[in-house]
């Protein structure tokens, strides 16, 4: 008798209904748990990775095989049944295609693009340090290191501005099936990022809990991370809980500390001497490679904020021919939109704001597109206007030497929330 039982799942998924974002992945989940009552969140976690058949070295050395470990429950749900397996394989299994789509990735709520195989890799993680009562070992090796290590190394003979990324665009944002790269991807494509980080946050979190405090469903750790409503007159300024929107913050909270570069460095000699990988044993510019990669990370991922491209946003396109801008530029110039008048506190709403400030401005006062660089939400995110290298259209006289930002909402009588400046005053200008 085979040791490997199927999970009691009587809902059917059809083929191809199933949406990738994180809502339908939660709903899911939440499925197989109800299916399935007293299962632990540990044994739920450790049957996706075996499903989407991530049971690599690293992953082994540090979690355990998912189908050889104690856990009397993990071996009564090691696989998932047929219909089930479908849909979990396709949502974590994480591939780029030739064509430039990357598979394995989903949409959340906030709007942003995140793979789901380095967030469950922390997840699982933090929950097996908390079921021990020790802390979470290779944490960062599973969520961000071998991945970071591994696009820094294959890459070096590029510019490390081309080692990490790209983002790209979903088909559609109100019904995502298809996610396109915006150039050739790196092994640490914005989604891998986004998934690894908040993998650590998640990890760490879980990491930090009592062995003795009962666990939450694994349904109901996603929905605290991404399924939030931030409230006007609050806001991002008001919660204290890790939500996915401050990813890059809190992340660098956790990481930072670490010796980021010794870390990466550790990682990948393990990843030879588990994967006997000889080109990585003989390279002899890996330290320089890790470096300078790191430097990039850094600045891209937690310097920079998260822009909210504008295919996300369902941008129409540019009338006209673009003006480029002579960069660099010298001057920021700041302004709100007193039109719309309130804070936009969620992805949908701040893109129905972008889009009724670009329809105004092509179709009203006939300017070739939306007339800001940019424009910040009070949702924890900055929104892409003309961006960096094309001129704008929002202080007379002056669009040539500077860019023009503008903060959702009508401040006349009261200031932007304080998140919502420090995003552009901390973050949007180092960046820039």
């Amino acid at each position: 008798m085979s040791l490997l039982h199927f999970i009691r799942c009587p809902f059917v998924l059809p083929s191809g209904v199933h949406l990738r974002n994180m809502d339908s992945f939660i709903r899911a989940v939440q499925q197989v748990e109800d299916s399935n009552p007293g299962i632990s969140p540990l044994a739920l976690v450790r049957a996706l990775r075996r499903t989407a058949g991530h049971d690599d070295a690293m992953t082994i050395h540090f979690l355990g095989a998912s189908y050889n470990v104690s856990d009397a429950e993990v071996l009564e749900t090691a696989i998932l049944n047929a219909s089930s397996f479908s849909f979990f394989d396709k949502a974590i299994h994480h591939i780029v295609t030739d064509y430039g789509e990357e598979r394995g990735v989903v949409l959340t709520p906030d709007g942003t693009t995140i793979a789901l195989a380095p967030l469950l890799l922390g997840i699982e993680s933090g929950l097996k340090a908390k079921m021990e009562g020790t802390p979470a070992v290779g944490l960062f090796s599973l969520t961000l290191g071998r991945t970071l290590g591994l696009s820094f190394l294959s890459l070096q003979d590029f510019p490390p501005a081309y080692r990490l990324g790209p983002n790209g665009c979903w088909d559609n944002v109100d019904y995502p099936k298809v996610f396109k790269l915006s150039q050739a991807a790196t092994l640490a494509t914005d989604a891998v990022i986004n998934g690894g980080m908040d993998g650590a946050i998640l990890g760490t979190d879980l990491s930090n809990l009592s062995a003795h405090e009962p666990s939450q469903a694994l349904s109901d750790i996603l929905k605290g991370y991404y399924s939030f409503i931030l409230h006007e007159g609050q806001g991002l300024d008001a919660l204290t809980k890790h939500i996915s929107p401050r990813r890059r913050e809190i992340s660098r909270a956790i990481l930072e500390p670490l010796d980021l570069h010794s870390q990466v460095m550790e990682t990948l000699t393990l990843v030879w001497k588990l994967e006997k990988t000889e080109w990585i044993a003989f390279d002899t510019g890996l330290g320089k490679a890790v470096k300078d990669g790191l430097e990039r990370f850094v600045h891209k991922y937690w310097d920079c904020p998260q822009i909210i491209p504008r295919c996300q946003w369902g941008a129409k396109a540019y009338r006209g021919t673009h003006l480029p801008l002579s960069l660099p530029l010298q001057f920021l110039y700041v302004h709100h939109t007193y039109e719309p008048s309130s804070p936009c506190l969620s992805f949908p709403n701040c893109s129905r704001d972008m889009r009724s400030m670009q329809r105004f401005h092509q179709e009203d006062r006939g300017w070739s597109d939306i007339g800001y660089s940019f424009v910040v939400g009070s949702d924890g995110y900055v929104y892409e206007g003309r961006g960096w290298n094309k001129l704008g259209t929002h202080t007379r006289g002056r669009n040539a030497v500077g860019y023009g930002v503008s903060i959702i909402g009508n401040y006349t009588a009261t200031l932007p929330s304080r998140h919502a400046m420090d995003l552009l005053r901390h973050r949007l200008v180092r960046c820039a």
